[in-house]
């Protein structure tokens, strides 16, 4: 167990505080897609899920407008925020930002390929320079009190050799990082688009996996390729938890299949209270002055396999409807692909 562990003095373990341990289940930072509106919607349908921000830079924090890329609901906890940097000062800042804010978990962005983390040295460019990380996450854990946490990658480029990503962990886990999310691919940092990384690359769990024998007081979550219940359930036989990437966003109700497998004591919301709550919020946010069209993206691949799904997907996305600015169109989308045939009383007041 992590509470077992005997670290030298010097050594802050990063699992000692925050209000959960359990990362079981996790859905990963995406950038343009786990925004808070996103992430509340998550959590509407797993309640004990460990929600992640889009990764977050340091510099868009301590110089840019820091309530605008960390507020967020509290129904959303435990949501852990994502930082994109290399600097040490720089991410303890925006460490500190992050507790204030109320954030569970402070996680280092070490696998992200794209051209512009690259251009500011930091994602999957940082597994090169393992003593760097190490220094930065000994610095955050120094300075705040949650969990601080790695995401990476297996390998960089053409290099698959086990040592190269073992090394890496170690140098992190010897300053008493005891988080990993393990994206079981490497970063092909030229050639290939993000999109391409995430399904290019061979997912090598086995690779993954040694990590876990390696370092056995360490959770170890599993990243990449999971899209459904079977798949997570094989993982855990190996693994610590899992994260699911894009799969959430395309079948949201994969999320809350996995919640009622796990936590079966928890008594999950019905259909019609989870889109009475997402009615009830999108009314908050259009007060907030936030756009109808911006709080129903995410909802789009909820009801996918099912009869008239289509027709939920294109009225959330038509834009004439979308100008009304009307949170009871989430109502009247669902009432056709087969939610209560009651309608609300201000459903006629849509021009449809």
């Amino acid at each position: 167990m992590l509470s077992d562990l005997n670290p030298p003095p010097s050594v802050k373990l990063s699992v000692q505080a925050g209000p959960s341990k359990d990362w079981r289940l996790c859905v990963a930072p995406m950038i343009d897609v786990t925004d808070r509106h996103c992430r509340y919607f998550h959590r509407l349908l797993a309640p004990k899920a460990r929600l992640y921000t889009e990764m977050i830079t340091t510099g868009a924090l301590l110089h840019g407008d820091a309530s605008r890329h960390l507020d967020f609901h509290t129904d959303e906890s435990p949501v852990a925020l994502q930082l994109g940097g290399s600097e040490p000062e720089a991410l303890v800042r925006s460490a500190k930002l992050g507790e204030q804010w109320g954030y569970d978990e402070i996680n280092l962005n070490c696998g992200c390929p794209s051209e512009r983390v690259q251009k500011g040295a930091f994602g999957a460019c940082l597994m090169a320079e393992p003593s760097l990380v190490a220094d930065c996450i000994k610095a955050m854990q120094d300075a705040v009190s949650l969990p601080v946490t790695v995401k990476h990658r297996l390998g960089l480029d053409k290099n698959e050799s086990y040592d190269f990503v073992r090394d890496f962990v170690g140098a992190s886990y010897d300053v008493g990082c005891r988080v990993f999310i393990v994206h079981a691919r490497n970063a092909v940092l030229k050639g290939l688009s993000p999109k391409d990384n995430r399904e290019v690359p061979p997912l090598r769990y086995e690779q993954a996996a040694r990590l876990k024998k390696d370092f056995p007081q360490a959770t170890i979550v599993l990243n990449g390729g999971l899209t459904t219940l079977e798949d997570c359930e094989a993982a855990m036989h190996e693994f610590d938890g899992v994260m699911l990437g894009r799969s959430p966003w395309h079948d949201p109700s994969v999320l809350s299949r996995l919640s009622q497998a796990w936590w079966p004591q928890l008594e999950l919301k019905a259909e019609a209270a989870v889109i009475d709550a997402l009615i009830a919020y999108a009314a908050r946010e259009l007060a907030a002055k936030t756009p109808l069209r911006i709080v129903v993206r995410p909802l789009l691949g909820l009801f996918n396999g099912r009869s008239n799904s289509r027709v939920w997907r294109r009225m959330l996305s038509d834009s004439v409807l979308l100008r009304q600015d009307d949170p009871e169109l989430i109502r009247l989308a669902w009432q056709q692909v087969g939610g209560l045939a009651i309608r609300g009383a201000r459903d006629s007041e849509l021009e449809v």
